[in-house]
Parts: C-alpha cells; sequence; structure tokens
C-alpha cells in the first residue's frame, strides 16, 4: 500500500475505535431502562423502590463509555 493512504486511515483510528467502544454501552443503556419500565408496568407501586438503581446502573455503564473514550487517547500514541 502506499505510505500516504496508510498514513490517513492511522489518524481515524481512535475514532473507530471509540464508535465500536460506543455499541457496548448503548445496548447497556437500553437494556437497564427497558428492564425498568417493564418492572415499573407489572408493579407500578415499586417504581420508587428500583429508581436508585436504575441511576446506579447508568452511570456504571455509562463510565465504562467514558473508559473507552480515554483509552482510545492514550492508545493512539503519542500525537505527531
Amino acid at each position: 500500500m502506499d505510505a500516504s493512504v496508510l498514513a490517513a486511515v492511522e489518524g481515524s483510528t481512535a475514532a473507530i475505535g471509540y464508535g465500536l467502544a460506543a455499541i457496548g454501552p448503548g445496548i447497556g443503556v437500553g437494556l437497564v431502562f427497558a428492564a425498568y419500565i417493564q418492572s415499573t408496568a407489572r408493579q407500578p407501586e415499586s417504581s420508587r423502590i428500583t429508581l436508585p438503581y436504575v441511576w446506579i446502573g447508568f452511570a456504571v455503564i455509562e463510565a465504562l463509555a467514558l473508559l473507552g473514550v480515554a483509552f482510545g487517547f492514550v492508545w493512539q500514541g503519542p500525537i505527531q
């Protein structure tokens, strides 16, 4: 391959990596809120009891997404 093509691909690998890393947390957030909606539909009186657990799960999943961003920049290497 030509060196200019490799340089063009190398510059966007961090963005591609984060895009792939965001798939997991996106699915996870959807599952957490879907489970909350389903549990609230089955027992509406328990919605206030389970709501804090929803936000804790959401925060943990989003922390994983932020770790994906951080590791994408760390593994990108030095800026040249």
